[in-house]
């Protein structure tokens, strides 16, 4: 509570962002990599079911991605 009996405003979620992340039941953050828009026929079937993965986010991002989505947390 702030002065005069008014209640803090909550968090808003950023809405683009957590479309774009997942959370695991353990806490990881997971992303879909980039590189599978277009000039898909230069690439090897391999390497497109590997960017068809999610793949979990590089740990110096935690902390951003974080305050950013949490409602999943």
């Amino acid at each position: 509570m702030t002065r005069r009996g008014e209640i803090m405003p909550k968090m808003k979620t950023n809405k683009s962002a957590s479309k774009r992340f997942k959370v695991t039941a353990t806490g990881k953050i997971m992303h879909m990599p980039s590189g599978k828009r277009h000039n898909l026929r230069k690439k090897t079937a391999r390497n497109k079911r590997a960017l068809s993965k999610y793949k979990e986010l590089f740990k110096g991002y935690y902390s951003h991605v974080a305050t950013i989505i949490r409602d999943k947390f």
